[in-house]
């Protein structure tokens, strides 16, 4: 692919800054936009002077004009603690955010991708998760500004594309780790971590027996990139994970392992609508992408508890 100009909305969070690393290896121009509710300047700050980075503070709420030649929008909380903090603020950077950013791609006539998420599964029915899935989704509980926000998003992406012809492309993401996630997420990744590191208990919400997949961030970005290069009218969505599971039990022995850490496990009470299961069929990214992921979990874990380490002893 030539070199073109990138919009990565939600530039400064985890996944945007990696993708942005990512692109900017490729030969393209990065213009990334971020208002820095939940992510950080220091995620990007290493590209702050590269001759094909830009950084402009804006929340995608309002209406961006730019010039591009294709967008990913990766804008929104996503992780419980920081989607819950203003969560009316959160359904509107998934709604609002998208209209805006499909507004801006259907007038430039270019390319855009949305970052979807395994949370439109809701608490699933149905093990593993398929991309023609509907979901079980509670409309009006605590996690519904994020789920019920990026289904909406999706409603939004396939219209524009049936009304409009647009050329959009939805990756449904199930969870992701690695280097410069944010400490204080509460995603059970960086809390074991963080927690382990500190000697403390590590706290498993319910037995301990709820299962998750963990894919490590430079697997989930190669997907992202495939499924942006897919030729036009190819939609999705398209399931973008590791297959293998893990109980939360296991994470945090291996965890503990791993950090040489002397913590224990302490355990407590679920939270509302937490789904019991999480596992994708990424039959579709592996027939259509060519993608699956090449980092077991403990490969990944290296690199993040090390990055979690610096954070730790600063």
């Amino acid at each position: 692919m030539e070199a073109e100009r990138v919009l990565v909305t939600g530039g400064g969070g985890f996944l945007g800054s990696h993708l942005i690393d990512r692109l900017l290896d490729a030969g393209h121009e990065v213009l990334c936009v971020d208002n820095f509710f939940t992510g950080s300047r220091a995620n990007v700050r290493h590209v702050l002077n590269h001759p094909r980075f830009e950084l402009m503070r804006h929340d995608v709420t309002f209406p961006l004009y730019v010039e591009v030649d294709r967008i990913y929008n990766l804008a929104c909380p996503a992780s419980p603690i920081h989607y819950q903090r203003d969560p009316v603020q959160t359904i509107k950077t998934s709604v609002l955010g998208a209209i805006n950013m499909l507004g801006l791609a259907k007038r430039l006539h270019i390319p855009i991708l949305q970052a979807s998420t395994s949370e439109v599964y809701g608490d699933p029915e149905v093990h593993p998760q398929t991309e023609e899935y509907w979901g079980k989704v509670n409309p009006i509980g605590i996690r519904s500004c994020y789920d019920e926000g990026k289904r909406a998003a999706e409603t939004l992406f396939f219209d524009y594309h049936r009304q409009n012809g647009l050329d959009v492309k939805v990756i449904r993401i199930f969870n992701t780790y690695g280097p410069r996630m944010d400490m204080n997420d509460g995603r059970v990744v960086s809390n074991f971590i963080v927690q382990a590191l500190r000697g403390e208990p590590i706290t498993i919400y319910g037995d301990g027996n709820q299962t998750r997949s963990f894919c490590y961030v430079d697997d989930l970005i190669d997907g992202m990139i495939r499924l942006m290069g897919t030729e036009p009218g190819f939609t999705g969505p398209v399931n973008v994970g590791n297959p293998v599971e893990f109980t939360m039990k296991e994470l945090a022995e291996a965890v503990i392992r791993l950090t040489g850490s002397d913590s224990t496990i302490e355990y407590r009470p679920l939270p509302q609508d937490d789904p019991r299961q999480r596992k994708p069929d990424i039959s579709l990214a592996g027939e259509k992408l060519g993608w699956q992921p090449h980092v077991p979990l403990e490969d990944g874990l290296k690199p993040t508890i090390d990055y979690f380490r610096k954070l730790v002893e600063a």
